[in-house]
Order: structure tokens, then sequence, then C-alpha cells
């Protein structure tokens, strides 16, 4: 396996493996679901759409299943890790996929800022709801997708972490993704010292998803024209995802990207987050305030 090429191949035999993947009717969690199921993986799309989940499985070999899932309901993630605890008594994967980026805004059911309820808060309970089924698991890991825009305009706004002042859809979406890092950082120490389950986390560069459809007006004309140069296809964005799940030498804590010029695109390696992400103060008031709003705590405090 080469450090420096890590490709779909150099995934190892996924047989006997249970992955999770939310958000995998498309885009890069498609590609994750793929490559896992075409490695043995039993492989569970999480996903809101349950028909286009089902049109997803449909093109996916290998034993693939469709849970309901909307990460922008509590009482959904609930119900979803209700489901899965029952019909997975063990999971190896669990891959925190779903995302959406620069929305307008809006809020969730629960009254959440959209991008920091989706993208972190409605994952930090499914975490908690189902890493039972992962700890006694060995080899097991929590995957969460972060994005290279943890460093723009990012900062967790204690004072307004629902954007309920000025909105600003940039730096809501950095602090959503400057979110998801310090969940995996936090979450490493506490598996760290119960489990040799593992939190690791990854970003795709800037891949050609769905989920540039939101990019502001003034913006939205200079990506498109610039896409094929600066962009790569999902099933590339999908490989530090991949690598962060499955390479054997992943340690806990560990950050994956592209390796090409600005991890914009590339084979991936282990790269470094911002030295923000990295403030254990806030990473642990991130975490107790987490825990109030999804009114979920982990079996490992």
């Amino acid at each position: 396996m080469s450090s420096d090429n890590w490709t779909e191949q150099d995934v190892p035999d996924q047989r006997g493996r249970v992955a999770i993947v939310t958000g995998a009717n498309t885009g890069l969690g498609f590609e994750t679901a793929r490559t896992l199921a075409a490695r043995g993986a039993k492989v569970v799309l999480a996903v809101r759409d349950a028909g286009k989940g089902k049109q997803a499985a449909a093109r996916i070999a290998g034993d693939v299943t469709v849970q309901t899932l909307d990460l922008t309901s509590l009482d959904s993630v609930r119900s979803a890790a209700a489901e899965l605890r029952e019909a997975h008594p063990r999971i190896d994967l669990l891959i925190n996929n779903a995302g959406v980026m620069y929305t307008p805004k809006r809020t969730t059911a629960d009254g959440f800022e959209l991008q920091f309820g989706t993208n972190h808060l409605g994952h930090f309970a499914l975490t908690g709801l189902l890493l039972d089924r992962l700890l006694p698991v060995p080899g097991s890991r929590v995957v969460t997708v972060s994005s290279t825009g943890h460093r723009i305009r990012a900062a967790i706004h204690f004072d307004d972490l629902q954007w309920e002042r000025a909105y600003s859809r940039t730096g809501a979406y950095g602090q959503s993704k400057l979110a998801n890092l310090m969940f995996t950082y936090a979450l490493q120490r506490r598996l760290a010292r119960h489990s040799t389950t593992v939190a690791t986390a990854a970003h795709p560069g800037v891949s050609n998803t769905e989920l540039i459809r939101n990019t502001p007006a003034p913006l939205r004309l200079p990506v498109t024209w610039l896409a094929p140069l600066l962009t790569q296809k999902p099933e590339m964005g999908a490989l530090p995802t991949l690598r962060a799940a499955t390479d054997p030498a992943a340690n806990g804590g560990d950050y994956y990207g592209p390796g090409g010029m600005g991890e914009l695109r590339g084979t991936p390696k282990r790269v470094a987050s911002s030295p923000a992400s990295h403030d254990e103060a806030v990473q642990e008031r991130l975490w107790t305030v987490s825990e109030e709003l999804t009114g979920v705590t982990f079996p490992v405090e």
C-alpha cells in the first residue's frame, strides 16, 4: 500500500463489517458507500429521501440497505438510531458524511441554524445514540467529514450559535465544519480512555457535487468556470473519507485530505487542521452545549 498514492484499490477487505454512511444517495457519500460495498461491507445508506436512497442502492453491487434519516430533525435522528440499533447489534463504521453548504438562512425542525444543525448537531446526536454499538467492535471507527471551509471566517459563536442576530452563510458553514473537527478531537479523547474505537476526520478538497449549488451568487459563475480546473470527481473526493475509515495505519484524531496543492485535489494524505480546531477549552464547551441542545449524552463520559 502506497502512502503517497492511496487509491480505491488500497481499501482493505471489508467482509463481515457493517458501515453506516449518512447522505449516501449522491456525491461523496454514494462513492464512499459504493466502494465499501465493493470490498464486501454490509452498507446502510442513511438518507433523508428513502426513494432516492433505494435508487442509489440499486446502482451499488453488494449488500446495501436504506435507512431513512433526516438530520434536520432530532426526532428523526432518534427514530433512525433506534431502528439501526435493532437491525445491527454491531457497527464497524459510522461515516458522518451528509451536509449542507452555504444555504440561505433557515432553521431545522428544532430551531437550529440549518448548517450547524445538520452538519454538526444532527451527527453529534446520531453518533451518541449509536456509539455503544461500536465500542465493543475491534477496529471500529467514527469518521466525520469536515471541509477546508473550517478555516474560512470560522469560529464557534457561543454568543449567537444559531446566527439569529446577523446571518452569514459563509460564516455559518465555517462554524459547522470547525465544529465537525472539534467534535472529532473531543470524541477521540473520550474514546482513548474507554475503547479501541477511534474517531477520525476527512475533507474532500473541492469536489464537483451538488453541494456547490448554494454557492453565493457572486462566486457561482467563477466557480462554474473554474470547476474543471479546481475540482475533482466525487470518486476522488471520497478517497480521504475512505482512507480515514479503512487505512490500518490511521490513528485516532487523524485528519485526511487531498495531497495536491492547497489540498484542493489529489490522492489522500494526513493533513493539518487549523490551530483554532485544536483549542481543547472550546472543544469541551462545544461538547457541553451540544449535549444540552440535543439531549444526547455519550457512553464514554
